[in-house]
Order: C-alpha cells, then structure tokens, then sequence
C-alpha cells in the first residue's frame, strides 16, 4: 500500500485542511496529549515546523520536553516518517532519554527512528555506509584513547623524536584540537603545526591519518572529519542524505564544536548540484584560531582568515525564498549555559545563528519550573554583565523563597566545617542527602569535604570522577608511603614498583611473587634476595636495587623529618612528581595540584601511621550509588543536574574566576566563568549558599584571597549575607586559620548529630564483620563525630601507629655502605647441600657449589657460574 505522504511523488498534488474548513475546524477540537500543559512559548516551538528555529531554552524551562514534543507532533501531523528525521544529541543518556519519552508518547514509532543520536554514533553509522570513499571498509575499527597513544608512540619513534620531550599524549591533544576544528593534515595552519616535534606536528599529523586507513582504523574525530570529507568530496552522497532528512533537531547547540557546526550546515542546505560550500567558513575556522592564538579576542584576524581553509559555500538567500535553500532546522540551546569552550565548543555558533540562518525565528523559554524567585533572580542579574549573548531573563511563578546566602570564612578548613553544620542541620530537618549538592570549581578543593564528612560519619558520592583518595595520582603517592609504613604491603609495592618506568615489567614481578610464595615473604623481601643474584638482566637487577635502597633511605628519614616533609621528598626522589611534570596532557596539571593538596592534608595529623589510618576511612564505600548520600562535584560536572540545596564554596578571585582561564582567554574566559557561575546558581531548587575563604592554599601556598567579583555583580535585593557556622580564630598548623581545636564542641553534642545517629543504626544492622574490623571504623568515626578530636587517643599521647605488625616504629632499617645494599637475612636454610646437581628454567642445569643461606652458586653447564635463589631450582 502506497504510503500517503508518497503520493506527490507520483504526480498527485498533496493537501493540507482549508483554514476555516470543517476538517481544520474539527482538528482543531482536538488537542493531542503531547501538548497537553505546554505553556504558549512551548506550545510555539513545538508547532512552528517551517524554516529554521532557534529555542532559547533557559535552566529549567523544559527543554527535553520541547524537543520530544516537536518530534511527536511532526509524527502525528504526517509531515515526515520517523526515518525521515535527524534528532542530534551530545551525550548518549540524552538520547536514551528522548527515546524513552518518544516511545511513552508514541508507542512503537520510536523503533523507527534510526538517526536519533549523538553527533558521533550518527557519523559513524552514515561513514559505515560509504566507508570505501574514503579509503575504509565497513567493518573499520573505532580505536579507543590508548590505542590512539600507542599508534602515535610508533610514529614518534619511526619518526626518532624524543617521546620524554614530546609525548605522545600532546599529540594525540594536538590532533584532536584539529579535529574538533574540521581541520585536515593540509589544512592546519603552520604556525600551529610546528609547536610539536620541532615543526613536524603536521607531518606527524598526516602520518598519523596515512597509518589509519592502513589499519582500517578511525578515532573518534574522524567519526565527523571524514562525514565532511565524505559531504565534500562526492556531492551526491550529501544530496541522498540532505533529500532523506525532512526535518533536522539539535540539542545543546551551544555546545557544539567547529566540526559539528560544519556536519550541520552541510545537511541543513537544500540539495545542489554544485560542490558543496559552506558560507563564511573561513571566518568561522580563522575565529576559532584567533580565540586560541590572541588571548582573550573572539574576532577572527585578517591573517588567519586568509590561512589555508576548506572550501565554503556561497550565502544562503535573505529573501522569502529562503524555504527552497533551508531545511526545517530546529536547534535548542542556551547561549547562558555554554561552559566548554575548553574542549573545543564555540559558544558563536549559536550567536551567528540568524547570520547563518536568515529569517530564522527565535523562541526563547523563560518560565523556569525549577529555582525560586530569589535564585532566579541573582542569576539572571550575575549573568547579564556578559556582552556576549542574546538575551533572555528568568521567571517563575514559584514563591520567591530564600535568598541566596553569601558566608566568608577565615580558610577553606573552615569553610568545610560551616558547610559540613549546615548540611547535618538541613538532615536534622528532614532534608535527604540526595537532595544536597557541593559544586567546587576545581577538584582539589574537593579533598577538605570529603576528610570533613568521613569525620561526621555523613555519607557522600563524587559525580564525575573517583574520589580524592580514589584518583590514580593520589593512590600512587600513597602506595610509596604505605610500603615506606609498612614493608609488607605487597599490594602498594606492586603499584609502584615500575611507577615511573623503570624497566621493571610483569615478567619481574611474576618472579618476586614466584619467590615469595615459595619463601613465604613479601615482594620487599624477595627483591632483596633477588638483586643478589643473577635472576635477572643488569639493567633491571640495578633498577630494582635502587628502588629498594630508596625505600631503606626513606624509612631512615622517616625517623627524623617529619611525614609531610617525607611525602614530599618521596614525590621528588622517586620521580614521580617529574613524570606529571614532563606530561603534556590537559589533566598533568591537575594532577600536580592534587599531589601538593595530598601533602597539605596530612599536616593535620601527628605520625604518617595515624594518617593511613585515616584514608583507610576515607577510602571505605559502605554504601551504593541508590544510598541517600551528600552529591560532591566539579561545576562543569553538575550541568543538567538539580538539587534542592546547593552549596558553592570557593567563590575568589583567582578559584572562581580562574586565573589560568583569565590569562589564556580574557575576557571571552571571564565570560565563560561568569557563565558556568550561572549554571551552578541554576542548579538549586530552593537554596543556594555561596562560600568564600579569606586565605587558601592553592598550588602548596598559602595566599590571602579576595572575594569574587561575581558576588558584587550579585543583586543586593536578592541576597543574604551570613556568618560562617565553621568557627574563627587564630593559629592553626601553620599559622594560618584557625586550629581544629580552637572550637572543639562538648563531646555530649555528638549524640545529638546525624552522624552518630548513622553509627548507631549501622552498628545495630549488624554490619561488622566476623574480625570487627567495621566495629573499630564505626568506634573511631563516633569518637570523631562532635569535633573531629577522638576521647581514646590524645594527640599528645603515645600513638597506636608507634608499632606496625608488631614491630617498634624506632627500628632501623637496613642500612647502606657505599651505596650497596646490605640484604636483610630471611633466616632460612636452604634445603640443597654442595655438589647437588640442579636445573634452572633460564640457566639450565648445573651443581651447587656454594650455598649462602638461601642462596645458591651453581655452576651451569652453558651459563658458567650464577648466583641463585633456591626456590628458582629443582633437584634432578
């Protein structure tokens, strides 16, 4: 049966209901459930289906509901099949979302509808189709981040540039720039090319794509790059496509990048029989490059929109003829909300949006159904100081509620506390902790909350990212200090042993765990026994002999210095720290932060024992994502979320705005910020608190900090401001803020708290385990819970961690002479006698000729005379 909107195909004229007429009057009576409580600015967007549509869609205004609403009433008008759709998502849970929705509307239409997606999932399945123009095969492989690194380290080296001076990793960051950018080998510009490899970024560039159709291989980028390339190149590809897509939705428009502006524009054009051009294209290419070149502009220069560029298109037509050379585009987004211009969105796509669509219209949704009018109103006060915007203003018809509360601290210690009172106090109320939030700026300043809540016994969860405790870099610091703690940790030891590379690979360590099995010791112990023998190549024995005369110099001075000052020269003389300083990738920074807050957190501990206690704390999960717990997330972590209380400490000059943003952006960075300041207002549901310190500590020193110029472009009618519930003071470990003790509350009060509340109810669910050990957690998070001090152990008394395994702390360590280790005696005698005849895995066979407790020399009949461990021979 002949579908009906196929009919014009064969010659019949179509046909829309007379305006006036019976059947639109009869139409009209009925009004469809997906329309059902759309306010008027909603119900516009979904019904407007001619010409290009811009929705303004602000925090909390519905948007999700827009878009799947539109998809439904062009289904049910009969303006296009499923399959005749182009819906673009960022993230591949939106797209489920709008599928689920879809299908709860419709029913089982949503299973015909192919091209709802992410930007990338939708370019790889049309470059599967059509992969043998552009040198693959369908069946190519999409290579993940490391086999990325891998490939670009093979080029490195056939290339003989240093991958220590040039990693890896700044490449693969390099190309994925130019990718985002829509940028091909021959057309990235040579100033930018030659910051790699001495001028050969380009080259290495081409190689790079040149080995991938060798391998039958795409990343991610390519995924759109090569759709562009695909689009360009054969015309009538990009016809078949630009005639199957009746109607095109995006989402998150301000999020797009270079090269999904460029994938858009190309499928949104009326079919031609001309090559392909994009209007304006080189001063879109050449603006991106000047954001990046020149601080702090957003205009493109004259010479770098003369730079090498695609080809674009001739501009499209201003007139009513506008129909016949644009699709029904439909593209939601919230200028206000465009926060990731750091890994490459261009916030002028959604800008240019009436330059590049001519005559398009432009709906903006303002009824906010999530904050209070006070929120409302400080955030759409703070965010109109931006230039850069279209311009919208926030409303609700919600009470006006709170007013958003601003609290100076004396350091963020206290900051922690204040906010860590008021949470325990809104539990107190009746309030779930799933309805609790902290948006830090940066994720260092993450670590105060989590040791703060640990204290308290007050559950929490990170979203976006592990845990403090829980990051790669922090798990390796500590693994040096666990073993320097306690010899025996094989876990720890086995972290670090090739950390950084040393040469010491899984062969090396599946022979330490050989020997220690067979010995019953530690890995410590079998690498002792080990370096005095022949078992392994000179390179890695002498590797593995410093590692190990290391860690006896580090537990000798462990015993005079202090346990900050011994993190840190571990960090150095391990050359851990070296490692994240010589990484080029985006995160090394980071990371280095993270490392310099580590050792700032142990400060407020007496011995490196009692710390390690601690994170063992720290690093206990009790309970799963489901459990009512406190949300703990970076602002940019937090986008699409909301929470009823919302707490956003750090609010300074330099935090918040980033100083690093500032100096590498100016004022389109400070714009950025002011606008991811915007996101976190319009996070909260009923509270907002912001937070600031009078002194912190970022980058391992101590600073005195300003409040941000965000909190004076704040409206004062709207605001609160409060003291800080944290306590105040002088002293402290370091001079700075105040001490934890200065305020110590009655120790009677911790009864009274959420947190002992929780220990209890745990402790009568019977959750200990056989050994107790989950009892002397709860004990020590009890003792803890009023002010942080524990009624057991004083800090001026003898602490617990003096001894490990039974061991006294004042115990030397083996010694050096020389620089040649003395190895510790396992206190073994070795089951052999002299002249046993004995085979070896490596050496073969040979006859004991000297035996030195568990060592063994034996003269092998090819090898010559080696010296052995006994438990790596058999008697035959």
């Amino acid at each position: 049966m002949t579908e009906p909107n196929k009919l014009t195909h064969h010659g019949v004229p179509g046909h829309q209901p007379a305006a006036g007429g019976v059947a639109a009057r009869a139409r009209a009576g009925v009004t469809p459930q997906y329309l059902a409580g759309l306010n008027p600015e909603q119900r516009e967007a979904v019904e407007t289906l001619e010409g290009p549509v811009l929705v303004l869609a602000g925090a909390g205004t519905g948007k999700t509901r827009v878009l799947t609403s539109r998809i439904a009433h062009i289904l049910s008008t009969g303006r296009a099949r499923p399959n005749e759709i182009l819906s673009v998502t960022f993230t591949n849970k939106a797209a489920r979302e709008m599928k689920l929705r879809l299908g709860q509307m419709l029913g089982q239409a949503i299973e015909g509808m192919p091209w709802l997606g992410t930007f990338h999932s939708i370019g790889g399945r049309i470059l599967r189709f059509h992969a043998e123009l552009v040198q693959l095969k369908s069946n190519f492989t999409v290579l993940d981040v490391d086999d990325q690194i891998r490939l670009l380290k093979q080029l490195l080296a056939a290339d003989n540039i240093d991958d220590k001076r040039w990693p890896a990793r700044m490449l693969a960051g390099l190309i994925d720039g130019w990718k985002n950018r829509g940028l091909t080998p021959s057309q990235v510009p040579p100033g930018e090319a030659s910051v790699f490899g001495n001028g050969r970024g380009g080259n290495l560039y081409a190689l790079y794509q040149e080995r991938l159709k060798i391998l039958n291989a795409a990343d991610f980028g390519d995924l759109l790059l090569e759709n562009i390339r695909l689009f360009r190149e054969h015309p009538d590809v990009l016809r078949q496509y630009q005639n199957r897509f009746k109607f095109i939705l995006v989402d998150e428009y301000q999020d797009t990048n270079v090269a999904q502006y460029l994938w858009l524009r190309l499928l949104s054009q009326a079919p031609s029989l001309t090559s392909p051009r994009l209007p304006g294209e080189v001063g879109l290419l050449g603006s991106a490059i000047a954001r990046q070149g020149n601080p702090g502009e957003g205009r493109p220069t004259a010479a770098l929109a003369s730079a090498e560029s695609p080809p674009h298109l001739n501009p499209l037509p201003a007139s009513g003829e506008r129909e016949k050379h644009v699709k029904n585009i439909c593209c939601v987004g919230d200028d206000d909300q465009s926060i990731y211009g750091w890994r490459g969105a261009e916030v002028d796509n959604i800008l240019r949006f009436e330059h590049d669509f001519p005559g398009a219209k432009i709906i903006r949704l303002e009824r906010n159904y999530r904050s209070t009018g006070h929120i409302l109103a400080a955030a759409s006060h703070l965010i109109a100081h931006n230039e850069d915007r279209l311009g919208k203003t926030l409303r609700t018809e919600d009470v006006d509620g709170e007013k958003v509360t601003v609290t100076g601290s004396w350091d963020s210690e206290e900051e922690a506390r204040a906010i860590g009172e008021e949470i325990e106090e809104l539990h107190r109320g009746g309030h779930k902790l799933n309805d609790i939030a902290i948006l830090v700026r940066a994720s260092f300043q993450m670590r105060e909350f989590e040791d703060r809540f640990v204290t308290l016994g007050l559950p929490y969860r990170v979203i976006g990212g592990p845990r403090f405790y829980e990051r790669a870099e922090i798990r390796d610091a500590l693994a040096y200090l666990r073993v320097i703690n306690s010899p025996a940790d094989d876990l720890a030891f086995e972290r670090i042993v090739n950390v950084p590379k040393r040469g010491l690979g899984d062969a090396t360590v599946q022979m330490l765990h050989d020997h220690g099995r067979k010995r019953r010791i530690p890995l410590t112990e079998a690498a002792r026994a080990v370096v005095e023998t022949d078992e392994l190549k000179p390179k890695a024995r002498g590797s593995l002999r410093d590692l190990m005369i290391a860690f006896d110099r580090w537990r000798a001075r462990s015993e005079v210095t202090s346990h900050t000052e011994l993190a840190e020269v571990v960090l150095d003389e391990s050359g851990y720290t070296e490692m994240w300083q010589k990484d080029r990738s985006a995160d090394a920074a980071g990371r280095l932060e993270n490392l310099k807050e580590l050792v700032r957190s142990m400060e407020e501990f007496e011995n490196l024992q009692g710390f390690l206690e601690h994170i063992s704390l720290v690093m206990d999960r009790d309970g799963g994502a489901e459990d009512d717990a406190v949300s703990l997330m970076t602002l940019h972590s937090a986008k699409g979320l909301e929470f009823d209380n919302v707490f956003l400490p750090g609010w300074e000059e330099g935090l918040f705005p980033s100083q690093r943003t500032l100096d590498e952006q100016g004022r389109s960075g400070l714009e950025e910020e002011r606008r991811l300041a915007h996101v976190g207002l319009t996070r909260a549901r009923r509270r907002a608190k912001l937070y600031f310190a009078t002194n912190r500590r970022i980058h391992g020193t101590w600073s005195t900090t300003i409040p941000s110029r965000f909190l004076d472009e704040l409206p004062a009618p709207n605001v609160e401001i409060t003291e800080s519930r944290g306590g105040s003071g002088w002293g402290g470990s370091s001079g700075y803020g105040p001490s934890r003790f200065d305020n110590v509350e009655s120790f009677g009060s911790s009864y009274a708290t959420p947190g002992w509340q929780r220990a209890q109810a745990n402790r009568a669910r019977g959750q200990a385990d056989p050994g107790g050990r989950q009892d002397k957690r709860q004990d020590k998070r009890q003792g803890q819970a009023g002010g942080g001090f524990n009624e057991s152990q004083s800090p001026f008394s003898p602490s617990r961690g003096d001894t490990h395994g039974g061991s006294p702390r004042n115990k030397r360590g083996p010694v050096t002479i020389e620089g040649e280790l003395i190895a510790k005696s396992t206190g073994t005698v070795s089951e052999f006698s002299l002249h046993d005849r004995v085979f070896h895995q490596k050496f073969g066979y040979g006859e004991v000729v000297k035996i030195d407790g568990n060592k063994l020399t034996i003269a092998f009949e090819k090898a010559g005379e080696k010296k052995v461990v006994d438990s790596f021979v058999e008697r035959v």
